[in-house]
């Protein structure tokens, strides 16, 4: 049974507690392998033909291909079967975490820390991560239960794991979870490694996450570039205090604090190296352009930055856009389409980096020699799993 690494602050699960959230896994691992990929053939079978025969032309986008098939019942059923999943993957991992949430509060009051942990406890939520219950997590990211609350950084961490499982695909039963391999942890080596292939003789002195949640994307820098101070900031304290006492149970060394990403509270020129994973699309048209900015403030001279975010839809075909795009629409992700709409060059020249200094690509998940890099305009690759972005100082 697949069972999450296990480290001094992982909420351990009952056996019928594992095995629901196994079943749960496997039931998505199904759907991603054998359920999804046939939507395709409903839509060449079905919707597309419909549609030209009522437009004259095939659909144009993905807002179109949308409109075509949501009246298909193969479309509804998978559609309405994978939001329900998402939402009893949290349920599963919740009770696990809920069960044990006293003992965890007080295992995250960690004595004689190698790293840091600041809280503000007046900082304001903005509305973007607020009002709705990101990804179909109870609460967000930022909601306190308690007095030094750390539920929605355990279940990130645990129900994560089981998020991040049936990308492995078929592969599934292979994957070893590790702490570099956990919820972001994936995303960020790719970026280590594209760093070390296309950065060789950046060794920076301070490293910043943005959005680092419970640093499952953060501590891989600690051993990447063990020569540099990293520092992670996310707008949840739940998150921040959990990760904080992860990484201490895992001997890594992290200062974390509770900021948000928009407005920091260091000084300019601060770091030499700012990445983020998973951050950009759960933010705004607004925010994202106020982060990048707040970036370019915080950059050193010849510093570079790297964002990684699920595969941008520019250069798919108007069906892969759509697949791409379901969680705009049902996974409680409203800004998801947006963002894959905005131009990297535009948002990242619009901050103050020069043109030539830009970088766009795609990533796959997974590789062990490194990520296949791939032109960020390439249609034909479709079995690409994140957008890597950023520029130079």
């Amino acid at each position: 049974m697949h069972e999450p690494f296990a480290h001094p602050m992982m909420a351990r699960a009952t056996h019928d507690e594992l095995a629901r959230q196994n079943f749960v896994s496997s039931f998505k691992i199904y759907m991603e392998d054998d359920v999804y990929p046939e939507n395709e053939a409903v839509y060449r079978k079905r919707a597309e033909p419909r549609f030209v025969r009522e437009h004259n032309r095939p659909p144009a986008n993905r807002h179109e291909v949308r409109r075509a098939l949501e009246t298909e019942a193969f479309t509804q059923t998978w559609s309405s079967i994978a939001r329900t999943l998402q939402e009893m993957m949290w349920d599963a991992s919740g009770e696990t975490v809920e069960r044990q949430l006293p003992e965890l509060i007080a295992k995250a009051k960690v004595r004689n820390p190698r790293g840091s942990l600041r809280l503000d406890p007046n900082l304001k939520v903005p509305k973007y991560n607020a009002a709705i219950d990101i990804h179909c997590m109870p609460g967000g990211y930022a909601t306190e239960l308690c007095e030094d609350d750390v539920f929605s950084g355990a279940l990130v961490d645990r129900g994560g794991y089981y998020y991040a499982l049936p990308l492995q695909g078929k592969a599934a039963h292979a994957f070893r979870d590790t702490a570099e391999n956990s919820y972001r942890g994936a995303a960020a080596r790719n970026v280590i490694r594209y760093l070390h292939r296309e950065f060789p003789s950046l060794a920076p002195r301070r490293i910043l996450d943005m959005g680092c949640g419970i640093g499952g994307g953060t501590l891989p820098y600690v051993d990447a570039y063990p020569d540099a101070k990293v520092y992670g900031i996310d707008l949840g304290g739940p998150q921040v205090r959990y990760g904080h006492a992860r990484a201490e149970g895992l001997g890594k060394t992290v200062h974390f604090s509770q900021q948000n990403a928009e407005r920091t509270n260091f000084p300019d020129g601060h770091f030499d190296l700012i990445v983020s994973h998973g951050l950009a699309h759960e933010t705004s048209t607004k925010a994202i352009r106020l982060i990048m900015a707040e970036v370019s403030r915080l950059l050193a001279a010849g510093g570079v930055t790297v964002h990684s975010d699920p595969q941008m839809g520019r250069g798919l075909t108007p069906h892969d856009s759509f697949m791409h795009d379901w969680d705009t629409h049902n996974n409680n992700e409203p800004f998801w389409g947006t963002l894959h709409d905005i131009g990297v060059a535009d948002l990242m020249t619009g901050a103050g980096f020069a043109p030539d200094s830009v970088h766009d690509v795609w990533a796959r998940y997974g590789d062990d020699d490194g990520p296949s890099i791939i032109a960020a305009d390439d249609v034909t690759s479709s079995l690409a799993r994140t957008s890597i972005f950023g520029a130079q100082k």
